[in-house]
């Protein structure tokens, strides 16, 4: 602001606050006002006025260079009370009267770790930690998976340095350490958790790579809690030989299982492939549930239909980005269409197969347009037919179906096995009809698709018929829906093998129960080893089972419960406990089993899992930890958001 007519005023032996030393003060008539040397803005200046709100603007000047805080914090570390009320940080009057504020650059350099116990400055009722802020810092690299380097970054040391000068930002090896110490503190907790259920432990194995083709395996633990909650729990992320063989993934799964000391708990596996790993079953568990991904399995599917299409899905891909090369060819393709599509052309990305489909679709919309093009432009040369239009306009259903089979699985948050019966049954009498067509190129497709589907049913469909059996909407009902449909004549065969099936592994829960009733650490045990009345609950029981049947056989006689949109198994089976005390054991296990180890990021993938480049290049002990200690972090957020509403600091690791 330009001043005129204002004469400056001597400066007198009063003005000693090291306010002044960013003001002028000037006099104007009888007014005298105080002007920022950086903004110009005028101020009152008179000795009534104080000093306070001047030195409110410099913390506003927006022209004023950065002033280190941390000398304001130094010298009030000096005097003898310590702790530093927040209003300190006002420039109140007075307070400032002797400390020289001057700009300081920030100091970039390599920050030195002090091997000191930990202090504690006070600001008022907030305390600083630097051992509770550096695991924090740790743990957020952990959980939103930023590189380990990024404490090295120029840009974070000033952020931090700014934000609270005191925090000192130690290297990233040290952050490593911190990172293992946290996983090492959260791995615990999963191994505490696992080892106090009274269910037993779904185990996935999914396979990774890496953009320099290196592979990776990743062990998950699923299972129902004492809450009847769906968890799954990262176990284990570990880097594999380049040449090694299925008999070494074997000893590398069952390594990991014993580590855990989940070997004797485990009630099914889940693989990726369909057509592998048959022998590591066996190897690593009698009598397990052998499960297959049924993501993988269409994704394979998908494959069998894109394999014997690509030159017509080329040429139709080629059609497109004709059309869209000019705008006067789009003009023209416009013109000749004369309708309004729902949907307008679009190119596909080619590792994606949902946007393929996509792709096919709206080409199969305006096929009639397409056709007509090669009469008004003779540049259009990757011309269709009318027999590989219809072609495509099969192949798409055919992808459209699997399209929305894959989007039902991933819609749901926390899938229990017994969603997927119905679904995969409807593929599999699909499948079927497709293979009646009598066009020779759709029937062969279609016979290819079911192999693949033939060889997951073969592995999958008594799992998957026991958890549909356990859901109370359907129970037999459903499965004697669907097996005339799937077998024909062969379904009452069919039917006496799922009954078989249940009912044996009913058996085993019923002969393993009395385990639990004699464990110390379950409900009720409490009454004492002198309970003389523990021979006639075991007569009661068996009484009672004599004139009502087992739990099974009470389930399946009762009516059906009727279906809602808002229905949860677990809820009713958390409710109906007491009611089936040993066949809500065998729920609990079977419901847990995981169907799918793939979500929606890789479901529509033409590739696997990939790790990047970043975490490609960790050391194993570190790559894990950070796969493993993220996974586990994920699962806190409702802890960790309602710990940063009511505590001014983020949750920490107690290291103690």
């Amino acid at each position: 602001m330009e001043i005129s007519n204002e004469i400056p005023v001597q400066k007198s032996k009063r003005l000693t606050s090291a306010v002044w030393n960013h003001f002028e003060r000037v006099k104007k008539a009888d007014m005298q006002y105080a002007v920022c040397v950086h903004c110009k803005k005028k101020l009152s200046g008179s000795s009534n006025s104080g000093t306070t709100h001047l030195r409110n603007h410099l913390l506003r000047c927006l022209k004023r260079s950065n002033y280190d805080v941390s000398q304001i914090l130094s010298a009030k570390r000096k005097r003898k009370d310590s702790n530093l009320g927040v209003t300190t940080m006002n420039y109140e009057e007075g307070k400032m009267r002797d400390e020289i504020i001057s700009p300081v650059p920030p100091n970039i350099g390599q920050v030195q770790q002090k091997e000191e116990p930990t202090q504690f400055t006070s600001l008022g009722s907030v305390k600083f930690d630097q051992e509770r802020s550096r695991l924090d810092l740790a743990r957020m690299i952990m959980l939103h998976g930023y590189p380990l380097a990024m404490v090295d970054h120029v840009g974070f040391k000033i952020f931090v340095k700014n934000l609270q000068p005191m925090f000192e930002v130690n290297s990233h090896g040290a952050i490593e350490l911190d990172c293992m110490t946290i996983y090492e503190k959260e791995k615990q907790k999963v191994y505490e958790d696992i080892h106090r259920l009274h269910g037993r432990i779904n185990l996935a194995v999914d396979m990774w790579s890496s953009p320099e083709s290196s592979e990776y395996i990743c062990l998950t633990a699923n299972y129902i809690d004492e809450d009847w909650k769906l968890q799954k729990k990262m176990i284990n992320f570990i880097s594999l030989d380049p040449s090694h063989t299925n008999e070494i993934l074997s000893e590398v799964v069952i390594r990991s299982v014993k580590d855990w000391a989940i070997d004797r708990n485990l009630f099914s596996v889940t693989f990726d492939d369909c057509s592998a790993y048959d022998i590591m079953v066996s190897k690593i568990k009698d009598r397990l549930f052998d499960v297959r991904c049924v993501t993988h399995l269409l994704k394979s599917i998908v494959q069998e239909v894109i394999e014997p299409c690509r030159d017509l899905i080329h040429r139709i891909r080629e059609s497109i980005r004709h059309v869209k090369s000019t705008q006067a060819i789009l003009e023209k393709f416009n013109e000749i269409s004369q309708i309004n599509g729902e949907r307008s052309l679009v190119l596909d990305c080619p590792m994606k197969w949902d946007s393929m489909y996509l792709m096919l679709e709206a080409a199969v919309e305006y096929r009639g347009a397409f056709i007509l093009l090669q009469e008004h432009d003779s540049t259009y040369s990757t011309v269709l037919t009318e027999m590989e239009w219809e072609w495509a306009s099969t192949i798409t259903g055919y992808m459209k179906f699997l399209f929305e089979f894959t989007n039902v699985f991933l819609e749901t948050k926390n899938p229990t096995a017994n969603i997927f019966f119905p679904e995969i049954c409807d593929m599999h009498i699909q499948l079927i009809e497709w293979c009646k067509s009598s066009d020779d190129f759709i029937s062969s497709v279609a016979l290819k698709m079911k192999n693949k589907f033939d060889l997951y049913w073969s592995k999958c469909s008594l799992s998957l018929a026991i958890a549909a059996i356990l859901d109370p909407r359907f129970k037999m009902k459903l499965v004697e829906y669907y097996y005339p449909q799937i077998y024909g004549n062969e379904a009452h065969a069919r039917l006496k093998e799922i009954s078989d099936g249940i009912r044996e592994l009913f058996h085993e829960y019923s002969t393993g129960s009395t385990s639990l009733d004699q464990d110390p650490s379950s409900p009720g045990s409490s009454i004492g080893s002198r309970d003389k009345l523990k021979g006639f609950d075991k007569f009661l029981e068996t009484s009672q089972n004599r004139s009502t049947g087992s739990d099974l056989d009470k389930y399946l006689e009762e009516p059906v419960f009727p279906r809602s949109y808002d229905f949860s198994i677990l809820n009713w089976w958390k409710v109906h406990t007491p009611r089936y005390p040993i066949l809500s054991m065998m729920a609990r296990d079977v419901l847990g089993i995981c169907v799918s180890t793939l979500g929606s990021d890789v479901a529509f993938s033409n590739s696997g899992r990939v790790l990047d480049d970043y975490r490609s290049s960790l050391s194993p002990d570190t790559r894990e930890a950070l796969i493993c200690g993220q996974d586990w972090l994920k699962m806190e957020p409702e802890a960790t958001s309602m710990a940063l509403r009511s505590s001014p600091l983020p949750l920490s690791v107690d290291t103690s």
